[in-house]
């Protein structure tokens, strides 16, 4: 959190988004990482659908796939200077680095519950006015795709 609040006080607004947490299997290898740093608008993925990933409403916007989840979400915060007139802008992202997960309706909701329970913990320890628009449990609504 203090890296978030430290990243928003610069004069970009940005951060190099290290690994917040690093989850591995008894063998060693990385498995994987869960990230947060700041975005900027153009970061969000709005009317482009990347191959493996499928648009959801929650936060700003979220994406899941088997390999990678993001939530983007808007802070209010007296912690983040400013923010009341010009939200913090917060990306959550969970990548698999080795994932052989199907590309099923429950591989992507679960990916995004993860990240959803994990950013929920951010936004509050940072104190975002309304939990920053998440709700206390996800809500699948998934938004329709290009071409669908």
């Amino acid at each position: 959190m203090d890296e978030l609040v430290r990243d928003h006080a610069t004069a970009k607004g940005l951060t190099l988004n290290p690994p917040m947490c690093r989850v591995n299997p008894p063998a060693g290898k990385e498995r994987v990482d869960i990230r947060f740093g700041l975005y900027a608008d153009d970061d969000l993925f709005e009317d482009v659908h990347p191959r493996g990933l499928h648009p959801y409403d929650m936060g700003v916007e979220a994406q899941s796939g088997p390999k990678k989840a993001y939530l983007f979400v808007r802070c209010v915060s007296p912690r983040l200077e400013g923010s009341e007139k010009r939200p913090a802008r917060i990306r959550g992202t969970l990548v698999f680095n080795e994932s052989e997960l199907p590309d099923t309706v429950p591989v992507r909701e679960a990916n995004l519950t993860i990240l959803h329970s994990v950013t929920l913990a951010v936004v509050r320890k940072l104190g975002c006015e309304d939990d920053a628009g998440l709700a206390a449990q996800p809500v699948f609504r998934a938004e329709p795709e290009a071409g669908a």
